[in-house]
């Protein structure tokens, strides 16, 4: 497996989890918007801010015809060109969002739709390149990419297990940076019953290659979940203000919702640690408060030992309580108080 680095951050699971926060169209044209929304990134703790580079004329073309129109979900009624029009994200804005995310020390990418769009963001110096699901049919790009030798995240939305085979094996043959899959439901939003979150593990093993989550649904439990089950990396549409609306604003995070995924991400990964049965350093004090025999009434030298006056309580400072058996009807030593823990050598 080809390691995996983004602007100097390695990728894997001895890693915490890389947390990309996508803005896509959520600047609502707004250039000063767009910077809010790096600066809101920072804040939140995420690694990343992901653009997506693309215009209206090199996604789609201009055109009326009722394949050329959204028809259900968020966007039903939209033609497709009005919809990228409104949000995508100007050619000209690009270097000075660059600019501004290493000013404050985020890494920033983009998803390119278009051979233009790789053009564009190999001047900027972009640290990986973005395949959105959509796109992953599209070998010809992926290819495109992959010679740049920069890592390729790859969404798998929509896709089948061929189609993603191919997608690795393009970008492999082209000039493998590294892979990452991201698994995906290309739902907007997505649906918690639709995530299915085991196929992580599967396309793992199927591609070996670093998995992740493309993760379009309300909330951050997918993601948490996600980490647990071993994704290295998430990504997360996210807005300054869902009233304040945007294309992509009704399944995207607000600024203290994406500080807690990050937290909540990087606390899972914490807590996967490793196989372990020994007392971790956090147990110590735990453990004298174990159950363990104590004397519970007070015995005189020679008198048995009986249910009475022996028994299995907390504290841990005694016998085990598996030797109960053993020491009923045996006979005290020596007196015993009330409070004392039991061991062997207060037996006769």
């Amino acid at each position: 497996m080809t390691p995996v680095t983004i602007g100097g951050r390695a990728l894997g699971p001895d890693q915490p989890p890389f947390v990309v926060a996508e803005m896509s169209g959520n600047h609502n044209g707004d250039i000063g918007r767009a910077m809010a929304l790096i600066d809101a990134a920072k804040a939140a703790g995420a690694d990343a801010v992901k653009l997506q580079t693309y215009t209206a004329d090199t996604i789609t073309i201009d055109h009326d015809g009722p394949e050329f129109v959204v028809h259900g979900g968020l966007w039903d009624g939209r033609r497709l060109y009005d919809l990228y029009q409104e949000a995508h994200t100007p050619w000209d804005w690009h270097g000075r969002l660059f600019d501004h995310a290493r000013q404050v020390g985020i890494e920033i990418f983009s998803s390119p739709f278009d051979p233009t769009a790789v053009a564009l963001l190999q001047t900027l110096g972009a640290p990986a390149y973005k395949i959105a699901s959509f796109e992953l049919i599209d070998s010809p790009l992926i290819e495109l990419c992959a010679a740049t030798g920069k890592p390729l995240i790859m969404s798998t939305g929509l896709a089948s297990p061929q189609e993603i085979a191919e997608a690795v094996a393009a970008a492999k043959g082209a000039g493998d940076g590294g892979i990452v899959l991201l698994h995906c439901t290309s739902a907007y939003p997505a649906p918690m019953c639709d995530m299915n979150l085991k196929t992580l593990q599967h396309l793992a093993d199927a591609h070996r290659v670093l998995v992740g989550l493309s993760d379009h649904t309300l909330g951050v439990a997918a993601s948490v979940a996600a980490v647990a089950l071993g994704a290295c990396f998430i990504e997360k549409h996210f807005t300054l203000s869902r009233a304040e609306g945007g294309v992509d604003s009704d399944f995207s995070l607000e600024p203290h919702e994406l500080a807690r995924l990050v937290a909540e991400c990087r606390d899972a990964w914490a807590a996967l640690g490793e196989v372990r049965y020994d007392e971790a350093p956090s147990e110590a004090a735990s453990r004298d408060h174990r159950r363990s025999l104590y004397v519970v009434a007070d015995i005189a030298a020679g008198e048995p030992l009986t249910p009475a006056n022996v028994r299995s309580i907390r504290p841990g400072h005694g016998l085990p309580p598996k030797h109960l058996p053993e020491v009923v009807g045996r006979r005290a030593a020596r007196d015993l108080k009330r409070g004392s823990p039991l061991d062997w050598s207060m037996l006769a």
